[in-house]
């Protein structure tokens, strides 16, 4: 879904301050199926980047410090990972972080 705004808004930041904000002009709701099927779509590439550099979640999980099982759902889209998480994926992993989103968004 769409929404569309003015190119700008008058915002009042205090008792006398105002600011110009300038806006997007346009803002994308993602509802929650939208949710779930980014997050299946992320762990499919990032499965297809560990396989692709020769790690198995095991050996993922122990450079990263973290529980199998966390790569395991992360590759599932049960759970939504944290940034600092993705940030050290794309380190360990020798691959710039944008590979790890470069997906097609359109549902």
């Amino acid at each position: 879904m769409v929404f569309s705004f003015p190119s700008f808004l008058i915002s009042n930041i205090g008792k006398y301050a105002y600011i110009l904000i300038d806006l997007f002009n346009e803002f994308y709701f993602v509802n929650n199926d939208d949710k779930k099927e980014i997050l299946i779509r992320f762990g499919k590439n990032l499965k297809h980047h560990r396989i692709a550099k020769g790690f198995t979640q095991e050996q993922l999980a122990n450079e990263l410090g973290i529980e199998i099982s966390q790569i395991s759902r992360i590759e599932r889209g049960v759970i939504n990972t944290s940034v600092t998480t993705l940030y050290t994926i794309s380190k360990t992993l020798d691959i710039d972080i944008s590979q790890l989103f470069l997906f097609d968004f359109t549902f």
